[in-house]
């Protein structure tokens, strides 16, 4: 393990984490995977889980060192590398029933994908892992849920987090760069993020934790601020990446909760997901990542918030609002015509439990009127410019317009409208349909001369 402060705030952090006990980032700590394995898991024998892709970047290694180091283990249970392997419950299934066979201790060699499926695989067989990182593409090594998509429906399934993380920068600098500008990506989001848990807090919705908000929020600054010189292949600059990635993962783990990491952002690119937004790969290029869509969802939510940074809500109509505000019966009606038969249903659960009747909103918008000025303050410090996001985005080798990511204007608009539905988390979505002004932020949004319009 390094001496970098990074370091320092790593064992820190664990000692907020629930399940994980140990990470090691560095140059050439691949060859520690046997120490560390038996650091936490003792004289317990260990299996190798990759895909063909994984195995070849890092996998065969991780063999050869157990090997040498004299563990005991099992041959490896590996994937195809084509087609690209999807975080579906069949594939948890699959390893799930195999690992029954033994009592073995799974060694995950992977990123995103390949952590979720493990993580949720071993939960179900009642065991830890070790993670090998193989990218720093995600925020979710650490997490303590995986991202699953069983039914059609793309959920957080409960899982404990690995036990252990190994993060060789040498591995993760010679990645596919589009797997580091996903991981980026997902990390930039955290700020848009914090500006929803802000709002969440100030309206009483969900309070702020100050030790978990400063696990991501403290190092978030730094971890993002060099996007060229990451995307160039900077080992300082990945090493300050897969950090607040894993920061954020430990996050996770101390909140119990996604919130510390995930806002609104991340129900836009939820919602593509759910719908196969860039889920068939075009020729040799592997479907779109999860990190590119939630870094277009970062620049959408952030241009949002100057719409609603723009307006006095001291002035707001609460009485009017309150009003015309839809019965259940209602919103439930919107909601059902908004999505198709199969995510209509799941939608309405969502839904449900965040949607208030008149007086309970009623008191809510009046603490918003109330409260106002010092939460519009509190927001302008967390937020950086649509403008600004979008061009770190594009220094790190991202997306930033709907149209590289595959997506219609058309369907962007609509976006701000049904991600508010497939999710019970409060966010600046809701503060906007609640006060009565989503629709007419978002068709500021698209009108002539509007952010997306001149992008």
């Amino acid at each position: 393990m390094t001496d970098a402060p990074g370091t320092q705030r790593v064992e820190s952090a664990l000692r907020e984490a629930t399940d994980t006990r140990a990470v090691m980032i560095g140059e050439n700590v691949l060859a520690s995977v046997p120490a560390l394995f038996h650091r936490v898991f003792g004289d317990r024998t260990a299996v190798v889980v990759a895909d063909e892709n994984t195995t070849r970047a890092a996998g065969e290694i991780v063999q050869q060192r157990l090997d040498a180091a004299g563990r005991d283990r099992r041959d490896p249970f590996v994937f195809p590398g084509r087609p690209a392997l999807h975080a579906e419950y069949g594939n948890i299934e699959r390893l799930s029933g195999w690992l029954r066979e033994h009592d073995a201790i799974p060694v995950a060699v992977g990123s995103g994908t390949l952590n979720d499926i493990v993580k949720r695989a071993a939960h179900e067989c009642g065991r830890g892992y070790l993670n090998v990182a193989t990218a720093a593409s995600v925020d979710g090594y650490t997490a303590f849920g995986a991202s699953i998509t069983k039914d059609g429906f793309k959920k957080t399934m409960e899982c404990r987090a690995p036990t252990a993380v190994l993060a060789d920068l040498g591995v993760l600098v010679a990645a596919p760069a589009k797997m580091t500008s996903a991981g980026y990506a997902d990390l930039l989001a955290k700020i848009p993020a914090g500006a929803d848990w802000i709002v969440a807090d100030a309206l009483d919705v969900e309070p702020i934790d100050p030790r978990v908000w400063s696990l991501v929020q403290d190092p978030l600054r730094e971890a993002t601020g060099r996007p060229a010189q990451l995307h160039a292949g900077d080992r300082s600059a990945m090493e300050a990446l897969i950090e607040g990635l894993i920061m954020s993962g430990l996050a996770m783990q101390a909140a119990s909760s996604s919130r510390p990491a995930s806002g609104a952002e991340h129900q836009f690119s939820h919602l593509w997901e759910m719908e196969g937004l860039g889920e068939e790969p075009q020729g040799d290029e592997p479907p779109l990542s999860h990190g590119f869509k939630v870094g277009l969802g970062t620049v959408a939510i952030a241009a949002l918030y100057e719409r609603l940074l723009a307006r006095d809500l001291t002035g707001l109509d609460v009485d009017g609002v309150a009003r015309r505000w839809p019965s259940w019966e209602r919103a439930e009606q919107r909601i059902q015509a908004s999505f198709g038969p199969e995510l209509a249903d799941r939608a309405v659960q969502e839904s449900r439990p965040k949607h208030l009747d008149a007086g309970p909103l009623r008191e809510r918008l009046e603490l918003l009127r109330e409260r106002w000025p010092e939460l519009r303050e509190r927001l302008r410090r967390q937020l950086l410019s649509a403008e600004q996001l979008r061009e770190q985005l594009r220094e790190a080798g991202c997306p930033t317009t709907p149209g590289q990511i595959g997506l219609s204007d058309a369907r962007l608009k609509e976006t701000y409208r049904r991600a508010q539905m497939i999710r019970p988390r409060y966010t600046v979505l809701d503060l906007l349909n609640e006060t009565g002004l989503l629709e007419e932020c978002v068709e500021e949004l698209f009108a002539a001369g509007g952010f997306w319009t001149r992008s």
